[in-house]
């Protein structure tokens, strides 16, 4: 169901409502059998977010600037991704706040256990303050809500500090 609810600055705000699967990880590509493939060879993001409509738009915002993404809904799912395939994905974008017994802050731990320099960007609505004390070193903190283009400049800014892989 779609509806469309006007605001006082002649804006309208955008409800969509549906019946979604339940979360599983998925990434943009193709399979070959058993196994999924990338389209491409663009830098592959891996997104931990247990909110389908935020997975949406942090999804779209980095498919549209050229990335691949794949998407984990919770740090259970996404620290196996890491550490089986770590030299897959270039950096991670992770909620703090998760459904489960993990949260943000250990997926970005265990993915600096796998490489020191990994590229961490943080979301959150809530958790802002403890970045100091749980954070990663070298990592981001976007706060919700942002805009899209802050999320794709955060994830360039720390490719670009990286070195590079070749």
């Amino acid at each position: 169901m779609l509806e469309v609810h006007p605001t006082q600055q002649e804006c309208s705000l955008l409800y969509i409502h549906a019946e979604l699967p339940a979360p599983a990880t998925f990434m943009h590509g193709t399979f070959i059998g058993q196994e999924q493939v990338a389209n491409t060879e663009l830098p592959i993001v891996l997104i931990v977010e247990d909110d389908l409509a935020i997975q949406a738009i942090v999804d779209e915002a980095l498919i549209d600037a050229g990335f691949e993404t794949a998407i984990a809904a919770s740090a259970e799912e996404a620290v196996p991704l890491l550490k089986g395939n770590a030299a897959n994905y270039r950096a991670l974008v992770t909620d703090i706040n998760l459904k489960g017994l993990m949260n943000g802050w250990q997926v970005a731990k265990a993915a600096r256990e796998i490489d020191p320099a990994f590229p961490i960007v943080y979301m959150t609505g809530a958790a802002g303050g403890d970045w100091p004390s749980h954070g990663v070193p070298n990592s981001i903190l976007l706060e919700k809500p942002f805009a899209p283009a802050q999320l794709v400049t955060a994830v360039s800014q720390l490719l670009n500090a990286g070195t590079p892989i070749g």
